[in-house]
């Protein structure tokens, strides 16, 4: 479904990269997952506010100039992949052309 859309995409995470690795490969993880256990990036985008608990899933839609158009601050996990494609669509985000 995102795949579709002509984005690139990822996910940042509070754990470790070796506990990203381990989740990445039990789910079969496809595509870049970010490792931040310092948690300055989760800090400056206002996901983790402190050292202890866990970061808030939030989906953050950042334009090609850089700004951010959108906050996703309500992510459902079974339906993510759907409910970010549909937002892409709304954003106006074109598609990938098909290949031929």
């Amino acid at each position: 479904m995102i795949r579709a859309f002509d984005v690139a995409f990822f996910a940042a995470s509070v754990d470790s990269l070796v506990e990203n690795k381990k989740f990445a490969d039990v789910l079969g993880v496809d595509y870049p997952l970010l490792s931040d256990p310092e948690r300055r990036a989760a800090r400056v985008y206002g996901v983790a506010k402190d050292d202890k608990s866990p970061a808030i899933r939030w989906t953050f839609y950042i334009g090609v100039d850089g700004k951010v158009l959108d906050i996703d601050r309500q992510v459902t996990p079974s339906t993510h992949g759907r409910d970010v494609a549909a937002k892409l669509a709304e954003l106006g985000v074109k598609r990938r052309s098909a290949r031929r």
